[in-house]
């Protein structure tokens, strides 16, 4: 059994989706699972909608008939016979999201977003699963809302391993060519839940572990992984192989390609993970497997935008203790910041993060209570794994260096 995943950005288009096609015909799709992500900016533009919703009810319609629109065109560039039953079945799709948008009356922000948002790739695989099925490749359309189940963590929901592992397990047909969304699950209550944003790869290895597979493949518009984000950094190098242990280390400081918590569920039974380029298909691309560290061996550079710095010290010029700490942390998680990088002293503490739920504001009012705060919004956090003084010198260059801390084998700097 082998795991396939396509990201959004391989079926943005008609010509992605025959491109897909192009793929499977050439790597071959014998008892295989492949795990869709929403077509091009879908999901940016599901995010639109419940913006909308809770905001700007005059732009909702609107909004909603863009994406429309959009998946419209690809339909009608993939299907010859504008009576074929795939334009009932996405108009029967988006009236379940008027429908939900019509009668929900929770006014909590993360559970709306997971029941709208979801829709993305629910279309995206009814698509691709019917265009398949038009040319004559037979598959399995698998609501993975039945097969992954999480809490009700909503926007980042918790994987519940066991009944995951049953629901997969028993009701896969590995002799099949399936079909399935990344990104979904569903709580015991069968509400959509969402499993973090780029949680499609994460899908993957969901079921790569639940059926025992051989392998699992990334395809991207990329020849693999590559040790810098080439849209940031010149002459980025094809990375050939890298260990788990070093991929996570990758994935935990931000490494785009692979989602952080992809890898975990692969390393615990050693299936490989390849990353390879859609465009060209046959190409080797990067294998993530058990090993020691990169090849080639050369500098790693992640930057991760849209950072806050806060600074943190003692009204009293006090320490900075455990007991401080463990408070600031408390803050942290009520308000779900997550610390990218810390550094602290005996009487300041400082901390790099993402305002990605939109809480910095309650945060720093409540840290502005207790310490004297200091932030800097809009900074980067550049990270080098297997650093050198080149790579050093290379990202110094026209920065305004905010803060810097490094380890063995690790430097990270906050830039503006």
């Amino acid at each position: 059994m082998r795991v396939f995943k396509f990201g959004g950005a391989s079926v943005k288009d008609a010509n992605g989706v025959k491109n897909v096609v192009n793929v499977l015909k050439t790597v071959g799709y014998e008892n295989t699972l492949v795990v869709i992500s929403a077509m091009g900016k879908t999901t940016n533009a599901m995010e639109v909608v419940v913006k909308n919703y809770f905001e700007n009810k005059n732009a909702l319609q609107q909004s909603i008939q863009e994406i429309v629109s959009y998946h419209g065109e690809i339909l009608n560039d993939l299907f010859d016979n504008k009576n074929h039953d795939i334009y009932a079945r996405v108009q029967l799709l988006f009236e379940e999201i008027q429908g939900f948008l019509a009668w929900n009356k929770s006014p909590k922000y993360s559970f709306v977003y997971d029941q709208v948002v979801g829709y993305g790739e629910l279309i995206s695989t009814t698509i691709v699963s019917a265009y398949l099925n038009e040319i004559g490749i037979t598959n399995d359309w698998l609501d993975v809302r039945k097969y992954i189940k999480t809490n009700d963590n909503y926007r980042d929901g918790i994987v519940d391993w066991e009944t995951t592992q049953h629901n997969i397990a028993t009701g896969v047909n590995q002799k099949n060519l399936n079909i399935t969304q990344g990104f979904l699950g569903s709580d015991e209550n069968n509400f959509t839940t969402t499993l973090g944003r780029e949680g499609s790869d994460y899908t993957a290895a969901i079921f790569a572990y639940c059926l025992n597979a051989d392998s699992v493949t990334i395809w991207k518009d990329v020849p693999g992984v590559l040790n810098a984000d080439p849209r940031y950094f010149e002459n980025a190098q094809l990375l050939n192989e890298i260990s788990y242990k070093e991929a996570i280390e990758l994935a935990f400081y931000g490494a785009s390609v692979i989602h952080p918590k992809t890898l975990q569920p692969l390393q615990r039974k050693e299936i490989p993970l390849h990353v390879k380029s859609f465009i060209n298909p046959k190409d080797s691309g990067t294998i993530v497997c058990k090993g020691k560290g990169i090849q080639p061996n050369v500098p790693c550079f992640i930057v991760k935008k849209n950072q806050v710095l806060i600074k943190l010290s003692s009204l009293d010029f006090s320490f900075i203790v455990e007991e401080n700490i463990s408070e600031i942390f408390k803050l942290f998680s009520k308000n779900r910041i997550k610390a990218d990088l810390i550094q602290n002293s005996a009487i300041s503490f400082s901390v790099c993060v993402e305002n990605k739920y939109n809480t910095l504001n309650d945060l720093l009012n409540v840290l502005k209570s207790k310490f004297k705060v200091t932030h800097h919004e809009d900074v980067s956090l550049y990270t080098v794994r297997h650093f050198n003084d080149e790579a050093i010198s290379f990202l110094k260059n026209s920065k305004e260096i905010l803060l810097e801390q490094r380890t063995e084998e690790t430097l990270q700097l906050v830039a503006k």
